[in-house]
């Protein structure tokens, strides 16, 4: 792992017994010695402290105004950015002409900037696609010297709330900046487990002491990403480069939930952004195929990969997710089927090392969310 970069909690995820291995390019906790199962129902039931820090945080500064930049950003999404109003986030996609998902985001309209955060492995091309895109209209300033880290969970919120107490006021999806102990915080109430819980960008200096004041407390655990793995599979959510990708469309991800009216068809904003055409066609007459949740009926899981078929033998789609929910306690997937085998109960088969088991679409999510309405 020598060419790995290293975040700057590293020596603490260390002392904590985590186990390190590759994730796009960092070295990161995958577990710590209470193993994966016990931290994702951890986090379930209290509180759990993600370290995120390979996240690639951005801030959009408006050359000009407000308005103009959030028209140039709205060009660049099939997302209402114009309408989000100061203090709170909304979920983002990037695209491509051919209706693809380049990534997907969160962005937060913080008054006078736009605070964008992207994915670890795509930071590098996100931040060269927005300032190809945004040169006229926004200085795009990559954030270098802050962590980032998640705090998820039912007490979350009691647990933050010791320290900064202004959180207990905040919804899901706010967002707000706060003077503490540690430095300025920039705190989202937002997440990637279904879980309540807060997203945290701390200044680098003050990132150890964060942490530890945080974990001192009874409620809160350090947690790896295997357990974040398995919570944001629980959750339904997308993981990028598996279950989006630039070949991927909204639509047939199931995530038309983020294109707000006004982007689309009669909408006051209609279109206007890479890969309208399909898109907007896709919403209309409906994609080839779905993203789906599944259930497989026996106890061995159905990992990324796994070939789905239809119970006479035709090819049905694939996995893209999958592996066993501990708050569920039983095998469960995601991946696409084509549109006519995806309504909830299909049966089909998944070939798992050469054996036809059968399996069941269902709904998402496999567990429901928690968040702070």
């Amino acid at each position: 792992m020598t060419d790995l970069l290293r975040l700057g909690l590293h020596d603490l995820h260390v002392s904590l017994g985590g186990k390190m291995v590759p994730f796009a390019g960092y070295e990161m906790p995958v577990q710590y010695p209470a193993g994966v199962m016990k931290e994702h129902l951890h986090t379930r039931a209290a509180a759990g402290l993600f370290d995120v820090s390979h996240m690639g945080q951005v801030i959009l500064r408006p050359k000009a105004d407000m308005a103009t930049l959030c028209a140039g950003f709205e060009a660049m999404m099939p997302v209402d950015v114009a309408g989000l109003a100061a203090g709170r986030q909304r979920y983002g996609l990037f695209t491509n002409e051919q209706g693809g998902i380049l990534d997907d985001l969160m962005f937060a309209n913080r008054g006078d900037h736009l605070f964008v955060v992207v994915n670890a492995a795509c930071k590098a091309a996100d931040i060269a696609h927005m300032q190809a895109h945004l040169a006229t209209v926004a200085e795009v300033l990559p954030v270098t010297d802050r962590a980032l880290l998640a705090l998820q969970g039912p007490q979350a919120e009691v647990a933050l709330s010791r320290l900064v107490p202004q959180v207990t006021a905040m919804r899901f999806m706010d967002v707000a900046v706060v003077d503490s102990l540690f430095g300025a915080l920039w705190i989202s109430r937002s997440g990637y487990t279904g879980e309540d819980g807060f997203e945290i960008s701390v200044p680098e200096g003050g990132a150890r002491g964060l942490a530890e004041a945080l974990l001192a407390m009874a409620e809160v655990a350090p947690i790896g990403l295997g357990a974040r793995d398995s919570l944001r599979l629980e959750a339904g959510l997308c993981l990028y480069g598996h279950d989006i990708d630039q070949d991927t469309s909204p639509v047939e991800a199931g995530l038309t939930w983020a294109i707000q009216k006004v982007r689309r068809t009669d909408g006051a904003r209609m279109g206007g952004f890479p890969g309208e055409a399909r898109i907007l066609r896709e919403l209309a007459q409906g994609p080839a195929r779905r993203r789906v949740g599944l259930r497989p009926d026996g106890r061995a899981p159905m990992r990324e990969g796994t070939a789905l078929f239809t119970p006479d033998g035709a090819p049905a789609g694939r996995v893209t997710s999958g592996g066993f929910g501990p708050s569920v306690e039983a095998p469960i997937a995601m991946g696409y089927v084509d549109a006519a085998h995806a309504e909830i109960g299909t049966s089909l088969m998944g070939d798992v090392r050469g054996k036809q088991l059968p399996l069941s679409v269902c709904d998402l999510p496999f567990h429901p969310t928690t968040y702070k309405r």
